[in-house]
């Protein structure tokens, strides 16, 4: 455990930095409160802090209700060292933010035993926090490709294109979806169905840069979000896409098949704010386009609000860019 000592008495900061690191714990020590916080700041951020009431710079307290307005960082189990009795100071320091209190002079026994109830404390409130970001994982993730869902894929298109308006940059969309897969549902079974989406859903996520956005879209349709590209690079990471998706064949057991993809590509550029659904119609209609038009291709459709249908225009005339 990561324990701060803070207590501008040199001979009681050195007792209780040496029994501490004797009871096995890694320890940080300042003289005063400032410096204190210079260590707090600085990270990464101690389980327990042992602190002196009065202090050079910011006291016991004051450095308490620092600590407590810190937003985002893990909990800190304080405990204040007083020579106060009086009940009022130890209520105002216990309101500034400290959990615990121990009286000059005091045991190390109890030391050592306050310690291990801020311990629990502190293991508790980690497995908490654990728990709630494994909850909110499951929430955002597609259970069986472990790539996001259909409703955290779209938040994560609105976060973007928020931050390229922002920012004045592009996004990108690409929208794949797997070929005749039915017949790969309906020859195989589903548990071989569900081996080629989990191993699709890796092909294309390995192709990705780290801040790029994959989700499950449908049943077998795959959303990509691209911040900052055109339709130049757009297209060629589709069709970087296409080719890990259909140049190796899937195994699973005694089986071996290929898999197709098509995928439609659009471009935001603007306006803001946005109507979601038309950017996904744009990228669906040139998605469409390649379905009908042989599969296994990548097809480019300009986005335009004003316009009644998406139009699918070309951008490379190369066949890098349309396979059949």
């Amino acid at each position: 455990m990561r324990v701060l000592v803070v207590d501008d008495d040199p001979l009681t900061l050195h007792m209780v930095v040496y029994r501490l690191r004797q009871w096995g714990h890694d320890v940080v020590s300042a003289h005063d409160g400032d410096a204190a916080w210079e260590i707090i700041e600085a990270g990464p951020t101690p389980n327990v802090a042992i602190m002196d009431w009065m202090m050079p710079g910011m006291s016991g307290p004051q450095l308490c209700k620092c600590i407590r307005e810190q937003a985002g960082v893990p909990y800190m189990y304080i405990i204040l060292l007083t020579g106060r009795n009086n009940p009022e100071d130890l209520i105002a320091g216990l309101d500034a933010g400290a959990d615990d209190y121990l009286t000059k002079p005091f045991h190390l026994g109890e030391l050592d035993a306050r310690l291990r109830a801020g311990k629990r404390i502190v293991d508790l409130q980690n497995e908490l926090i654990a728990t709630r970001e494994s909850l909110r994982i499951q929430a955002m993730q597609d259970p069986l490709t472990q790539i996001l869902n259909h409703g955290a894929i779209v938040d994560a298109l609105l976060r973007e294109v928020d931050r390229a308006h922002r920012q004045h940059q592009p996004v990108s969309v690409i929208l794949g979806d797997l070929d005749a897969f039915k017949t790969v549902n309906d020859s195989f079974g589903h548990i071989v169905g569900d081996q080629i989406l989990i191993e699709v859903a890796e092909r294309m996520r390995s192709c990705l840069r780290s801040y790029d956005s994959i989700g499950r879209y449908g049943g077998e349709e795959f959303l990509m979000v691209l911040p900052n590209s055109d339709a130049d690079q757009a297209l060629s990471l589709a069709e970087r896409i296409r080719l890990a998706v259909s140049n190796t064949p899937f195994r699973y057991k005694n089986i071996e098949l290929s898999v197709t993809l098509s995928q439609g590509v659009t471009t935001w550029r603007e306006p803001y704010p946005f109507p979601l659904e038309r950017l996904i119609q744009t990228a669906d209609g040139a998605l469409y386009l390649v379905k009908n038009t042989g599969r296994n291709g990548v097809e480019y459709a300009h986005f335009d609000v004003c316009e009644d249908e998406p139009v699918a225009a070309m951008m490379h005339p190369n066949p890098l860019f349309r396979s059949q």
